[in-house]
């Protein structure tokens, strides 16, 4: 069998983000295991930010993150595209910037030839080479499901960074890519379909929307992956203790992605992210609107308490007694 036959969504589970531990049992088990704390350690575990923040000295903070999945599309070089972007927006979503990455890897030695290994770890550098990050090695282990991402270490300004717990009342809601991609690779694991939109999405990097967001004094975002936006919503306006706001008109998707709803294209992720934040929404609007909120995200855009050049407004926070998330 030739490499460009062979379809990696095949060989998982899941795929992207999607293939996430869901967020309300994630929770279960971190719960209390705070670990070491200090002056220094300026975000934790406290409120699900995504990533680790150290201070150093007055100027500068190292960012810290490690994500990696299974595939999310069949395609290696895209894969290893869309799972690098994704690993470095962990620092672009706490104001940071990427400069050194280590490659995560689970291989089917015995399934998969080695060439397509090569192919991933190819579309891995080439994003960190756009971002401007250094790739320097990494692990690597025979796994029965292929898996690939990145660990990433940056820097940031420990007085300008986005966190969870700072988003304020009054303040606009803007998202900086569209929704939809979880529905339509999971269309494309089983059919095989290709949408080269929802890949030109998951590669594009969040470098530009980060920098937007610092330069306009935003304090507060979060990159919309796997939980989908409702989940991820809920956790900043949770860690922040606002109400958020969505005006379900105002959200972008890919197109195709309804389309993809309709016939069913529904990943279990997208539907346990529902289940965990409805006890915590007030919606006026269906299932299937809430589904699309819910969609478990690949690489997705980010989600900022603050208004930014070129990205829709799709909400905003105001104040309450207990956080919720309301959707109209």
């Amino acid at each position: 069998m030739t490499a460009t036959a062979y379809r990696l969504t095949q060989y998982a589970r899941g795929g992207g983000c999607a293939c996430k531990i869901p967020p309300g049992e994630l929770e279960d088990v971190v719960r209390g295991l705070l670990g070491s704390a200090g002056p220094d350690l300026l975000v934790g575990l406290d409120d699900g930010d995504d990533a680790a923040v150290v201070r150093i000295d007055d100027r500068t903070a190292v960012v810290v993150t490690a994500d990696f999945f299974t595939p999310v599309v069949d395609d290696a070089y895209d894969w290893g595209r869309i799972a690098a972007a994704n690993a470095l927006s962990d620092v672009y979503a706490m104001g940071g910037r990427p400069i050194v990455a280590v490659n995560l890897v689970g291989w089917p030695l015995d399934e998969l030839p080695n060439e397509l290994l090569r192919e991933v770890l190819r579309g891995g550098a080439d994003v960190a080479r756009e971002a401007g990050c250094h790739v320097a090695g990494g692990h690597s282990i025979d796994d029965p499901e292929p898996k690939y991402g990145m660990a990433v270490t940056g820097l940031a300004d420990p007085d300008r960074l986005l966190r969870n717990d700072a988003a304020r009342p009054g303040l606009p809601l803007s998202l900086t890519k569209p929704l939809g991609v979880g529905m339509l690779n999971n269309r494309h694991k089983q059919t095989g379909e290709v949408f080269p939109a929802a890949v030109a999405s998951m590669v594009a990097l969040n470098r530009a929307a980060s920098e937007a967001a610092l330069a306009a004094g935003c304090t507060a975002a979060t990159d919309v992956t796997g939980f989908g936006l409702l989940g991820h919503l809920y956790k900043m306006a949770r860690a922040s203790g606002v109400t958020a706001v969505i005006d379900a008109a105002a959200v972008p998707y890919l197109d195709g992605a309804r389309d993809a709803l309709a016939a069913g294209y529904v990943s279990g992720g997208t539907r346990r992210n529902l289940d965990w934040v409805r006890p915590h929404l007030q919606s006026s609007v269906g299932e299937d609107e809430l589904l699309l909120l819910a969609d478990a995200q690949t690489s997705g855009g980010l989600l900022v308490a603050g208004e930014i050049p070129g990205a829709p407004v799709i909400g905003h926070f105001e104040v309450s007694g207990p956080s919720t998330v309301r959707v109209a």
